[in-house]
């Protein structure tokens, strides 16, 4: 009982005044021992420090912003905040994208950041092209597409842009050597601004972790590199189901060298809050002996539970594995 009580003092926020320590047997003339047990109770009580943080991917909230339209993209950093207490965000350009050009809009997702006391660490890009593109036409016009989100993401005080390296040519080595080249040139074009340009296992030949650790190793430029996705290791498709996937472990370990982020996909749960797709005291494992430390990033897109719901529920399973490891 006694440490049951401490404990619920201790979260009340009430201080142990000295007229108060005769509660536990510690007043004037004790030997002090139980004020001892006390505070190792309390160190016990404290929940470990995480080798990561966390931050929510604005994906979890898709469906929330662009089909029911409950949520404004500009608070979408308040809401990771005061929500879910998350202080960092990874934006998608799907939901401003038109925007990349407009200042103030910019200037007003900065200031609502800011304000939230939220760090704005990335911005996914979609349709702007793909940087894998073997027509040489088609990949000079998607790199020059994602130049504006270069400098949006500077202007928010991101670290990087998110890209994708597909391609529609059946021979892989001719799609690395392309992406090679297309994402170099970003690279070079993002050095200028300070922005790293990332490439996330996201479909086709960069769900091949082999593949797509080997074009990180060609790029070899120390503003590139991977987002590592829990889930997104589906090479090939058809009729709406997965018939070629890569293994989601050895993958996210081929790509960790290379990580300035990192995306906790998840979908379901069971009734212990664990994701049913992914081991994530596995999955993070891999990644603490990579020696990140960084920001790992919620991207809750499960159709079972409501968006809310999943995202809290991977928040407490990786606070949970995440302290345990």
């Amino acid at each position: 009982m006694k440490k049951a009580r401490r404990t619920f003092i201790k979260k009340s926020g009430l201080a142990f005044g000295a007229g108060a320590l005769w509660l536990y047997g510690c007043g004037p003339g004790d030997s002090g021992g139980q004020a001892d047990d006390a505070e190792n109770d309390d160190a016990a009580a404290s929940p470990k420090e995480m080798f990561f943080k966390i931050s929510l991917a604005q994906w979890s909230l898709h469906r929330t912003i662009r089909d029911k339209k409950e949520l404004d993209n500009l608070d979408f950093a308040a809401t990771a905040k005061n929500v879910y207490g998350i202080e960092a965000v990874e934006y998608v350009n799907q939901f401003f994208a038109d925007k990349a050009n407009d200042q103030a809009y910019l200037a007003e997702m900065k200031k609502r950041a800011e304000d939230n006391g939220v760090e704005s660490l990335l911005i996914m890009i979609d349709n702007e092209g793909d940087l894998a593109a073997t027509d040489v036409k088609v990949l000079n016009q998607s790199i020059e597409n994602h130049h504006k989100w270069v400098d949006a993401a500077a202007y928010l005080g991101c670290h990087s842009i998110r890209v994708n390296a597909r391609s529609d040519n059946p021979d892989m080595a001719e799609a690395a050597k392309a992406a090679v080249d297309g994402l170099s040139r970003l690279a070079e074009y993002g050095q200028k601004a300070g922005i790293n340009v990332i490439v996330e296992n996201h479909g086709g030949y960069s769900s091949d972790g082999n593949w797509l650790s080997g074009v990180m190793a060609a790029v070899n430029k120390p503003n590139s590199g991977t987002l590592p996705d829990f889930g997104n290791f589906c090479i090939k498709q058809e009729d709406g189901k997965c018939v070629d996937e890569y293994d989601r472990y050895r993958g996210v370990t081929e790509l960790m060298p290379y990580a300035k982020g990192v995306s906790a996909k998840s979908h379901d749960f069971d009734g212990e809050g664990n994701e049913t797709n992914t081991d994530f005291r596995k999955m993070l494992k891999i990644v603490k002996d990579a020696g990140y430390a960084g920001f790992i990033g919620i991207e809750y897109e499960g159709g079972t539970l409501s968006e809310d719901e999943g995202i809290k529920k991977t928040k407490a399973l990786l606070e949970r594995v995440g302290a345990e490891i």
